[in-house]
């Protein structure tokens, strides 16, 4: 496994906002084939971000980019791996509900992914919201002891 000190302090927003659309457009195209195998491309993607350090769309987005990255809106990697454990976890309850033919809990799973991850994309961290709420939670409850 990989420390957190080989993990980059940030990731441009291009790069990030790839990844998003990546969800969103695997998310709407499995509803619309009824392949929802397609949902298993943005979860390997994001389960080897998360366990290896190594998202393949950000990689192939990589060499797109016009400008150094440094140059780029920053967003925060340890953030972004927050958010990418949220994402992953209801792809693959998502998926996981599509085999078991529970298609009702399917769609609300993944619709929930394509939702925040397109909120995202239009300016909203739905898991940073989260991320913070569940921080200021834990030091309120840490300053009562």
């Amino acid at each position: 496994m990989i420390s957190m000190a080989d993990v980059p302090k940030s990731i441009p927003r291009p790069l990030v906002r790839t990844n998003q659309w990546f969800i969103v457009l695997s998310v709407v195209l499995s509803w619309l084939t009824g392949m929802y195998w397609l949902l298993l491309l943005p979860l390997v993607a994001g389960l080897m971000g998360i366990l290896l350090n190594f998202n393949p769309v950000v990689q192939l987005a990589r060499p797109f980019l016009k400008k150094d990255p440094s140059l780029y809106v920053p967003e925060d990697a340890a953030q972004q791996k927050f958010n990418q454990t949220i994402a992953c976890t209801l792809l693959f309850l998502g998926f996981i509900s599509f085999i078991l033919h529970w298609t009702a809990a399917g769609y609300i799973f993944t619709a929930m992914v394509a939702l925040a991850a397109f909120v995202a994309i239009l300016g909203f961290c739905i898991g940073c919201f989260i991320h913070y709420q569940w921080s200021q939670y834990k030091y309120r409850r840490s300053q009562k002891t």
